[in-house]
């Protein structure tokens, strides 16, 4: 077997498990606000598309996928970030979701042989960025996001040798769990570090549709680096998804977008690896990426759940609206994991202890002392789970 396989960290909701293990919640509705997994309705759209394009499922897909999508990738890049120079043949490539493209990409971009290959990651993070970069052969090193930092970066926590043994960075911006986004001065440091030591940059955009104002949508990297005149996007690969813009996680589709010369080489890798998108599912997220009412309606349900629950748990936990994606970065009154065990036991209301999306580092567990809480049901559930953690916490 692998030996790196050892490596691997418990993910966050086997430790969530263990943690409510042998307690027998109260006869309540369970109400699950620990998982980022979208509960608002799939659009009929998206539903009618696969019926329709059943007849993919008797074809082999190409992992290039066809000519259309890619198409309709590369136009609504263009209508949502304004970026014009995107060439659907060599800067995009449909994936099955970004978690399987992350983890991918890892193993592409990065070179075991050289000593000491490092994989920076924000610190709290999603795990996939740890797992891929151990399974690459590389060592993760974490940099932390902090209230005293604004949930920004803490660039200068790597010296400038550990920089020169970056291959790979992972940015997240809107970021899980704190949604903060990304400044185009945050983007345009980070470039230049790029620039300074040769690391890819993984730009994980999953969230990039959940955001509160109409008319100020979050900047995306690609966007960015436009705005900073890098043309062709060196070193740098966005990742998006429809499972959270279009509330279809069980699709499994996404793309990838950048620089055309590292797509070429993740297209070959990905040829190898035999992870295809079903023409069926291509098809359908044609008719999704290409429709735009849906996602507002989307957004429009989330803004109504931050702008009612927020002012409900304010008074009793450190909570604010975040600047976008679907979570509320909560600071609690105690050890989070003993909040989180203690509001299951009691209201049957379950939340995920933030310490279990971090690691210590430089002295501190970033995610300690928070929870994060996934408001990705319905306005009533939500609503209802609020009522319970202000009780609670009374």
């Amino acid at each position: 077997m692998n030996p790196l396989l050892d490596t691997l960290h418990p993910y966050p909701f086997e430790k969530l498990r263990a943690l409510f293990a042998g307690i027998t919640p109260p006869a309540l509705s369970p109400i699950r606000l620990s998982i980022g997994e979208p509960q608002h309705e799939t659009p009929q759209l998206v539903k009618q598309a696969l019926v329709d394009s059943l007849g993919g499922l008797s074809i082999y897909p190409t992992t290039l996928g066809v000519d259309a999508l890619r198409e309709s990738i590369a136009q609504w890049l263009q209508r949502r970030f304004e970026v014009s120079a995107i060439n659907p043949a060599t800067q995009v490539l449909p994936v099955n979701g970004t978690r399987e493209a992350l983890f991918a990409f890892a193993q592409c971009v990065v070179d075991a042989s050289k000593p000491g290959a490092l994989v920076g990651s924000p610190n709290p993070f999603y795990q996939i960025y740890e797992g891929a970069a151990l399974l690459a052969g590389a060592e993760p090193v974490f940099l932390n996001q902090t209230p005293e930092n604004n949930f920004g970066f803490d660039l200068d926590s790597l010296s400038a040798e550990q920089w020169s043994r970056v291959q790979l960075l992972f940015v997240c911006s809107p970021g899980n769990p704190t949604g903060r986004v990304l400044s185009l001065d945050e983007w345009r440091e980070l470039f230049a570090l790029s620039d300074k030591y040769g690391f890819v940059i993984a730009a994980d955009e999953c969230y990039s549709e959940i955001y509160f104002d109409e008319a100020h949508p979050p900047l995306g990297a690609l966007q960015a680096a436009q705005q900073l005149g890098r043309e062709g996007f060196p070193r740098l690969v966005v990742f998006h998804s429809l499972s959270k813009r279009s509330n279809v996680p069980g699709l499994r589709s996404g793309f990838v977008a950048g620089d055309a010369a590292i797509l070429k080489k993740f297209l070959l890798y990905r040829t190898y690896h035999g992870c295809a998108m079903s023409q069926t599912v291509q098809l359908a997220s044609i008719a999704a990426w290409n429709d735009e009412q849906h996602v507002i309606e989307n957004r429009r349900q989330y803004r109504e759940k931050f702008e009612t629950l927020v002012p409900m748990l304010a008074p009793v936990l450190d909570v604010k609206m975040p600047d976008a994606a679907f979570y509320l970065w909560a600071r609690t009154p105690g050890d989070d994991a003993e909040f989180a065990r203690a509001l299951f036991a009691q209201t049957h209301v379950t939340v995920l202890p933030g310490q279990y999306l971090a690691r210590e580092a430089y002295g501190i567990n970033p995610g300690k002392g928070f929870v994060r809480i996934a408001l990705v049901d319905n306005v009533a559930p939500c609503i209802e789970a609020a009522e319970r953690i202000v009780r609670f916490c009374k």
